[in-house]
């Protein structure tokens, strides 16, 4: 992974004025080299320093997500295990609201991807889903441009407070009410 951003970085002092636009594009590029979201913050903060490397984070993962959404709909087996593994993690009747999935979203372990696939479960249309994708990327690409320098500065004590905070504002943020069809409610009340 480090020879992978090594290269990014060449690229970009080569590349002069399409350096941005090679970044941009570096973020659509990152799912299918396995490089985190995060790493490619991080680098932009380096890079561009924290303005334009946030600016540069934010349309890149936007860009990612509008070919998520794109995608998506026409791989049925991804589309289900997304489904499953949403299940999983967060249970089969939970629906995360957006500003849970903000915060989770700067959670290092949670993939981004399945992120994604909760914002467009809540938001079917092209325009809610790219409006709360945009949205959900801002502090990721803020908090990561701009702390990334000084988070490998970080004890393992502020690591674990960070995380902690963070999973409560999960918690706060959590949708309170919960809607189980009818239908489903009953089979499993008798089986």
């Amino acid at each position: 992974m480090e020879e992978q951003l090594a290269v990014l970085f060449v690229m970009l002092e080569v590349g002069g004025i399409l350096a941005p636009i090679i970044f941009i594009l570096f973020h659509t590029l990152r799912q299918f080299l396995f490089i985190p979201p995060i790493l490619v913050c991080i680098a932009g903060g380096v890079l561009f320093g924290v303005t334009w490397g946030t600016v540069y984070s934010i349309i890149g993962l936007t860009i990612n997500c509008l070919f998520f959404y794109g995608v998506i709909h026409r791989l049925p087996k991804t589309h289900l295990r997304l489904s499953n593994l949403k299940k999983r993690w967060f249970g089969e009747y939970r629906n995360l609201t957006l500003g849970q999935i903000t915060i989770l979203r700067l959670i290092p372990i949670f993939h981004y991807h399945l992120l994604n696939f909760c914002i467009l479960e809540k938001k079917k249309s092209l325009k809610s889903y790219m409006k709360g994708a945009f949205l959900s990327n801002i502090p990721l690409a803020f908090f990561y441009t701009i702390f990334g320098q000084f988070i490998s500065q970080f004890t393992f004590t502020m690591i674990i407070i960070i995380l902690f905070a963070l999973g409560i504002l999960v918690y706060l943020l959590r949708e309170k009410m919960t809607i189980i069809k009818w239908n489903e409610f009953f089979k499993e009340a008798r089986g």
